[in-house]
C-alpha cells in the first residue's frame, strides 16, 4: 500500500510532467554531401517546461537554426524524434503535423515574413482563419494582441507603413494569437537597431510573464541570453547547458 510520501512524490511526478510542452530525444540530423555524410546534430536531447526561456548559441553554421526548424517540426529528423504537448512528429503526417504546429507553436524570425498585401490585423489573424476560426473571432483576438504589443493605432497599415520594429511586434503578435504553447524565434532582434531591439526584448519578456508562454530563441545576442532561464551552446553537432 502507497504511503503518504510515495503518493506525493506521484502527484508532484505528474505536475511536472504536466508542465512539459517540448522535448526532443536522441535527436540526428546527417545529410549526404559529395558523397560523405555530415553529421549536423549528434544525440540532442532537451526538455522545455512551461513557461521556461531557453537561448541556443552558438557560431554560425553550427546548426542552431536546423535544430530549430526540427522542433517545430519544419523539417524532419534522421534520427530520434521531436515531442510537442506529448504528440511526436514522427507519429504525425504532413497535415497533422502542420495543424499541431499551427495550435502549440509560434514562430519569429529576424525578418518579418508579413505578407505585404494585407494588413496588419490580417496579418496577425491568419493562423486562427487557417486553424478554422470564425473571422470576427479571428480579428477580435487579433486587435486584442497587437493593442497588448502597442499598435492599437496601426491595425490597418500594410507592412510596407510600419517601422522595422513595428513590424517585428506584427510578428510577434501573430505568433503569440493561438496562445501557443512554445514561440521558437530565430535572431529575432538581428534586423533592429539596438534601441528598438531593446524594447523588443523587454516586450517578449513581458508576453511571457504575462501569458506563460515558453521561449526558445536562436540568437548571437547576449543580452537576449543573459535574460533567459537557460543558456545552450551548440557546438559540433553537441547541446550544452552553460547556465549553471
Amino acid at each position: 500500500m502507497a504511503n503518504a510520501t510515495d503518493s506525493h512524490r506521484a502527484v508532484e511526478s505528474s505536475a511536472q510532467q504536466s508542465s512539459v510542452v517540448m522535448k526532443c530525444q536522441d535527436l540526428c540530423k546527417s545529410y549526404s554531401e559529395a558523397g560523405s555524410q555530415l553529421d549536423v546534430l549528434k544525440g540532442i536531447n532537451l526538455t522545455v517546461r512551461r513557461g521556461e526561456k531557453i537561448a541556443i548559441v552558438g557560431v554560425s553554421g553550427s546548426g542552431k537554426s536546423t535544430l530549430l526548424n526540427m522542433l517545430g517540426g519544419l523539417d524532419i529528423a534522421t534520427t530520434g524524434q521531436v515531442i510537442v504537448r506529448d504528440r511526436s512528429f514522427g507519429d504525425m503526417s504532413e497535415s497533422e503535423i502542420a495543424r499541431w504546429r499551427n495550435i502549440h507553436l509560434g514562430f519569429v524570425y529576424q525578418f518579418h515574413h508579413l505578407l505585404g498585401e494585407f494588413s496588419a490585423l490580417e496579418n496577425v489573424a491568419m493562423p486562427l482563419l487557417i486553424g478554422g476560426a470564425k473571422k470576427r473571432e479571428a480579428y477580435d483576438r487579433s486587435k486584442q494582441i497587437l493593442t497588448d504589443v502597442g499598435l492599437l493605432e496601426r491595425l490597418d497599415h500594410k507592412p510596407s507603413a510600419l517601422s522595422g520594429g513595428e513590424r517585428q511586434r506584427v510578428a510577434i503578435a501573430r505568433a503569440l494569437v493561438t496562445q501557443p504553447s512554445c514561440v521558437l524565434m530565430d535572431e529575432p532582434t538581428g534586423n533592429l537597431d539596438p534601441d528598438t531591439a531593446e524594447k523588443v526584448l523587454a516586450l517578449l519578456l513581458r508576453l511571457n510573464v504575462d501569458l506563460g508562454i515558453s521561449i526558445i530563441v536562436v540568437t548571437h545576442d547576449q543580452d537576449i541570453a543573459r535574460k533567459m532561464d537557460r543558456v545552450l551552446v551548440l557546438e559540433h553537432g553537441v547541446l550544452s547547458d552553460v547556465s549553471a
